[in-house]
């Protein structure tokens, strides 16, 4: 081990040649960061040598206090190891990717008559199938099963048969009006399908279709034609490579300015199944811990294709293959396409990374031109809507990524005064907003918006004021869409079809419409309430 009092004291001599891995502690111990190195002197000189690297980095080099290794064989085990020491520490320096959306599942339960279900986490009491980026594919699918191979939904077994039986999707083993056999086969089926067999299982349903129109059991095979329309309806406009008979994933970097782009893509058994995308703090080798990190918690395929090597040699891109093999128990290939079928699939995906990086575009000439300290991921918009004395109510919207976060949308009945006062209303809504925000301790928006004027801008500004808070706020006024800033007595003008102008006027007129939706919602429970009077 070697202690730091200053980064300028490091020397390198003491540090072993050998692969391993090596870790990063600050003044009271904690783990700062763990990382692998085919050579640790040579890796670990490289973080306190080079002058020219990223901010997360030079911020990391300031708290080292200590550094330790821990020799093992080669490459692979270096990995290995530090996959595991990522895992129970959670360094902070390391990338965590625990905050990214967590996919949900299709499940099958571990019982004599195994029920179908969706799950967020793999479990041992469950078999899951996914996990699917995608929601409405997932429901779709697992929507298909139930009709297709009619298993049970129901969370206990009752000695009555539900309504799934009386309407045909489930043949109802808690009345035994099927036997643990014909389940089994049922459930074999559906596992099948849910692997991405769906070939196999339009077959497995044509022949049934025929045997029953052969039987004169017309209703049926009516039922059993419509369940592979279904199917085929599902899956047609999602086949990217029908010949492809194992799974992929794309992967897609790019570097913007401190931060690292990445857009990942699951193709399973030559079915799109959505995409998932991440903006990460830029460190070295960057793309390589991105891709040790995602798949810690996500399902490994056969074959990653990547768009850019995130190795530096090819012994180091053979380890990085065999520590996938190992966690994923079958072999996994990691390939840069350069022609046919692969090389169009990384373009779609680099499509979609472009189109992720004009969202960011976006928000980039958002800060640039309103100078704000950091680009503006969470803006929250307020609007004051009323008619007359009556019903004065105010709406806000967040937008995170420049996408709408619905689940954060909030509605405010005025409860200081009562009758018309635009001004007032604006000041108690943002002061009850951000003084509850500031006793949960909770983030505060990158910006603050008003879809208004000077008026209600000083308003805002004066409840922010009050609460001793410095976020950034400006006023979007409709007539000329011109932006108003505290303190600034005449607006800006900037170019109204400019990407960041659209972003700005989208979500201010999303903040109108939910405020007057609520403003008509509180109308009709009013008129409801005149009517109930004797």
């Amino acid at each position: 081990m070697i202690q730091l009092a200053d980064p300028s004291e490091f020397k390198s001599s003491e540090i072993p040649t050998d692969p391993g891995v090596y870790l990063y502690r600050d003044e009271a111990g904690e783990l700062l960061y763990v990382g692998k190195a085919k050579n640790l002197r040579s890796r670990v000189k490289s973080y306190f040598l080079n002058v020219d690297q990223p901010a997360k980095t030079r911020q990391l080099v300031l708290h080292i206090k200590s550094i330790d290794w821990i020799i093992v064989n080669n490459e692979v085990e270096a990995l290995l190891l530090e996959n595991k020491l990522v895992k129970h520490h959670t360094p902070k320096y390391n990338i965590d990717l625990k905050d990214a959306k967590t996919f949900a599942y299709i499940s099958l339960t571990r019982e004599p008559y195994p029920r179908v279900l969706t799950s967020r986490k793999v479990s041992r009491k469950l078999e899951s199938f996914g996990p699917y980026t995608e929601g409405f594919i997932r429901q779709d699918l697992q929507r298909l099963v139930v009709r297709v191979f009619k298993l049970r939904t129901c969370k206990t077994m009752h000695h009555r048969a539900c309504l799934n039986f009386h309407i045909h999707i489930c043949t109802a083993p808690c009345i035994e009006k099927v036997t643990s056999e014909q389940y089994a086969d049922q459930v074999e089926h559906a596992r099948s399908f849910l692997n991405g067999n769906y070939q196999q299982t339009i077959e497995y349903l044509t022949t049934k279709m025929q045997k029953a129109s052969e039987q004169k059991q017309y209703e049926n095979a009516l039922d059993l034609r419509n369940q592979i329309a279904s199917i085929r309806l599902l899956t047609q406009h999602q086949i990217v490579d029908h010949e492809r008979r194992f799974d992929q994933d794309l992967m897609v970097f790019k570097r913007v300015g401190e931060k690292m782009m990445a857009v990942q893509m699951g193709v399973r058994k030559g079915v799109l199944r959505g995409k998932n995308q991440f903006n990460v703090d830029l460190q070295p080798q960057i793309e390589q811990e991105f891709l040790k990190a995602f798949y810690a918690t996500n399902q490994i395929p056969r074959e990653i294709l990547l768009n850019k090597p995130c190795w530096e040699t090819a012994e180091e891109k053979k380890a990085l293959e065999q520590f996938l093999s190992s966690k994923r128990n079958a072999p996994v290939s990691l390939t840069i396409p350069r022609r046919a079928n692969k090389l169009a699939l990384m373009q779609l995906a680099e499509k979609n990374l472009e189109s992720t990086l004009e969202v960011d575009s976006a928000l980039l000439d958002l800060q640039a031109a309103l100078n704000l300290p950091v680009i503006p991921r969470v803006i929250e918009c307020f609007d004051i809507s009323n008619l007359g004395q009556e019903h004065v109510v105010s709406g806000m919207v967040t937008f995170r990524d420049a996408k709408p976060d619905k689940k954060n949308y909030r509605k405010f009945k005025i409860k200081t005064f009562i009758g018309q006062d635009d001004f007032a209303s604006m000041n108690e809504v943002v002061s009850r907003r951000y003084k509850r925000l500031v006793e949960e301790k909770s983030p505060l928006p990158d910006l603050v918006m008003i879809d208004g004027g000077p008026g209600q801008v000083s308003a805002a500004k004066a409840a922010l004021n009050a609460l001793g808070l410095q976020i950034p706020l400006i006023g979007l006024a409709k007539e000329r869409e011109e932006i108003y800033f505290p303190e600034e007595s005449s607006p800006k003008s900037f170019d109204k079809n400019s990407r960041m102008m659209l972003l700005l006027r989208k979500i201010r007129d999303a903040a109108h419409e939910f405020s007057l939706s609520y403003n008509l919602k509180r109308r009709q429970m009013k008129i409801r309430e005149e009517f109930k009077k004797p």
